[in-house]
C-alpha cells in the first residue's frame, strides 16, 4: 500500500501537534483500511501535549474517536467488507477471551496486550497511533477486532462522537451504574463525557438530573441533553448541602467526569447514605491519589470505575447508533465546533480554554 496520508503527529509533551505526511504500512491478514470521515477531539488526546501524560512513546499519531468507511480488508477479515461504515474502537472485542464471553466487563484481554501495531511510517520510522488507532489521520490501518460496523444511515460527522465521549458517558449511566427510572443523579463536569452521562440518565428515566460545572455557558446544552437542574459551584454557599437539598437527602447516583481528586470526593459525599453509587469516569492526572473520607464508604456508599462505559464495543456500541437513528439520542447539540485537520491545534486550544464542548475534525481527502 505505502499510501501517503496527512496525520496529526505529537512529537513530545509541551508542544503543538504537527500535521504532516505519513505512509501507511501494508495490511496484515486481520487488518482493515479505514478512510476517516470525521474525528472528535478528546481531553485524552490533549494529555499527550499538555504535560499530563507520562510514559508515552513519540512520535505518536493522536486521535481515538472517529468514524469512517472501510476501503480494504485483509484476507482473514470476515466481520466487515469494503464500503461498510464503521466506528474505530479504542477497546477491542475479540469475542473469544473470558472477558468478552462473560457479561461482567468490556475490557477484552487483547486491550492489555501490546499488539505491536506500528501502522504509520514517518520517514523510515514506524510509529503508533493512540489506542492503536490514530484517528487524526486521513486513513488508518487497524485490527478488525477494533472496528464496529454501524448502520450506514447514521451521519458519520455526528456519530463519530459515540466512539469515546458518547460510549463513555452513556455507558457509565446505562451499563455501569444501571440507573433506574425515578432515580436522582448528579453529573460533575459537563464536557462531552458528562453531557452524555446526562443523556444516559435521561434515557434510564431518572427524575432528577443535576449537572454541575464551573462554566455557566454549559447550562443550555446540559438542559437540552436532559438535565433538570444546573449548578455552578461558585453560585451556591455550600455545594454539598445544596445538592443534598435538591435530591432530598443525597443522590442515588453521581458521576465524576472531570478527573479531579476534590471533585471525586464531592461526588461521593453528595450521594445518599446506605445506597449511593458514585461512578468514577474522569482520569486523575499523573500520580494523583484518591482521597476519600473512610466513613463515607462505610456508611454504605459505593465507588465504581467505568472504562468506555463498560460497553462491549463491537456488539453493544452499534445498538446505540440504532437508538440515535430512532431519535432516542442526540449529538448535534453536543458538537460546538467543526474544523479541518490543518486547524487541529486551534481545536486543542478551544478544548484547553473551555470554549469548546466537542470539536469534530472533518476530512475531505479521497484515498487513491
Amino acid at each position: 500500500m505505502n499510501a501517503f496520508v496527512r496525520a496529526a503527529v505529537a512529537h513530545g509533551q509541551r508542544g503543538e501537534v504537527i500535521v504532516e505526511a505519513v505512509r501507511l504500512k501494508p495490511l496484515g491478514p486481520n487488518d482493515v483500511l479505514v478512510q476517516m470521515k470525521a474525528a472528535g477531539i478528546c481531553h485524552s488526546d490533549m494529555s499527550f501535549i499538555n504535560g499530563e501524560r507520562s510514559g508515552a512513546t513519540y512520535p505518536l499519531v493522536l486521535g481515538h474517536e472517529g468514524a469512517g468507511v472501510v476501503l480494504e480488508c485483509g484476507p482473514q477479515v470476515t466481520s466487515v467488507v469494503p464500503g461498510d461504515h464503521v466506528i474505530p474502537l479504542g477497546i477491542p472485542e475479540c469475542g473469544v477471551c473470558q472477558a468478552c464471553i462473560g457479561g461482567k466487563t468490556n475490557l477484552c484481554d487483547e486491550y492489555f496486550r501490546d499488539s505491536g501495531s506500528r501502522p504509520f511510517l514517518l520517514g523510515d520510522q514506524a510509529i503508533r497511533g493512540f489506542c492503536d488507532l490514530g484517528t487524526f489521520a486521513e486513513a488508518i490501518v487497524v485490527r478488525d477486532i477494533q472496528v464496529a460496523r454501524i448502520d450506514s444511515a447514521a451521519p458519520l460527522d455526528v456519530i463519530c462522537c459515540l466512539g469515546c465521549a458518547g460510549a463513555t458517558g452513556l455507558g457509565a449511566a446505562l451499563f455501569t451504574a444501571k440507573v433506574e427510572a425515578g432515580a436522582s443523579v448528579v453529573v460533575f463536569g459537563l464536557g462531552g463525557i458528562g453531557m452524555n452521562a446526562v443523556q444516559g440518565a435521561r434515557l434510564a428515566g431518572a427524575s432528577v438530573i443535576i449537572g454541575v460545572d464551573t462554566n455557566p455557558s454549559r447550562e443550555t446544552a446540559a438542559r437540552a441533553a436532559g438535565a433538570t437542574h444546573f449548578v455552578d459551584p461558585a453560585g451556591v454557599e455550600n455545594l454539598l448541602d445544596h445538592l443534598r437539598e435538591l435530591t432530598g437527602g443525597g443522590a442515588d447516583y453521581s458521576f465524576e467526569c472531570v478527573g479531579n481528586q476534590r471533585v471525586l470526593s464531592d461526588a461521593v459525599e453528595c450521594t445518599r447514605r446506605g445506597w449511593g453509587v458514585t461512578v468514577m469516569v474522569g482520569v486523575l492526572p499523573g500520580s494523583q491519589q484518591i482521597e476519600l473520607r473512610p466513613r463515607a464508604i462505610l456508611e454504605g456508599r459505593r465507588l465504581m470505575g467505568s472504562y468506555l462505559g463498560n460497553i462491549k464495543t463491537r456488539t453493544q456500541l452499534p445498538r446505540l447508533v440504532d437508538r440515535f437513528l430512532e431519535g432516542d439520542l442526540g449529538f448535534d447539540s453536543l458538537i460546538s465546533h467543526r474544523i479541518a485537520l490543518q486547524d487541529i491545534n486551534e481545536g486543542f486550544a478551544r478544548l484547553a480554554d473551555g470554549s469548546a464542548l466537542r470539536t469534530v475534525v472533518h476530512f475531505d481527502s479521497v484515498m487513491p
